[in-house]
């Protein structure tokens, strides 16, 4: 659907890579490596990005390192256009309000970096009764046209550091 909308795929993958998750950064040879794309197309995207704005820039060394920029006025806007066209708008609605005794949500694996995958994720904090999870992220993923992959943890035995060392930044979705 998105790429009806925006036709240049760079540009696809950049918004998902900044508005999916915050706290993503990225320079411009890493983002080659990622994508697999030419410098040339990712500079050119970068460069219009960051006109208009939506990118911040800082240099570190020999790199400029461009992360979003959440001040700007159409960043919760995007941010939730990427939500719905991945999918998360709907697990949220779909299975995370109705669990009932959840903590926390997190987003982690390839989504929470920025990348496209035909597989979300998440990480469960709470008292939730797993029978029950599994019945509604089956409807979930008839609906997202995705497969949810998921962990649970207790809020006892939960460690942010332990999922920080096992992915990059997790993105918090969901907090009580």
């Amino acid at each position: 659907m998105i790429e009806t909308l925006i036709s240049s795929k760079t540009r696809i993958k950049l918004l998902m890579k900044f508005f999916l998750n915050s706290q993503n950064t990225a320079y411009l040879r890493n983002l080659e490596e990622e994508f697999g794309e030419s410098t040339n197309a990712i500079r050119l995207e970068l460069n219009k990005f960051e006109k208009a704005g939506l990118l911040l820039s800082s240099s570190l060394g020999n790199k400029k390192i461009f992360k979003v920029n959440i001040s700007h006025l159409f960043f919760k806007d995007i941010q939730s256009m990427i939500m719905k066209v991945v999918g998360l708008d709907q697990i949220i609605d779909y299975v995370i309000k109705r669990l009932g005794d959840i903590e926390e949500v997190y987003l982690v694996g390839k989504f929470a970096r920025g990348l496209e995958s035909d597989i979300i994720d998440l990480v469960f904090v709470g008292k939730i009764d797993r029978n029950y999870l599994l019945e509604l992220v089956e409807k979930a993923e008839k609906k997202i046209k995705k497969k949810v992959r998921y962990v649970i943890f207790s809020p006892e035995e939960f460690d942010i550091k332990k999922i920080k060392e096992e992915n990059t930044e997790p993105l918090l979705l969901w907090c009580k």
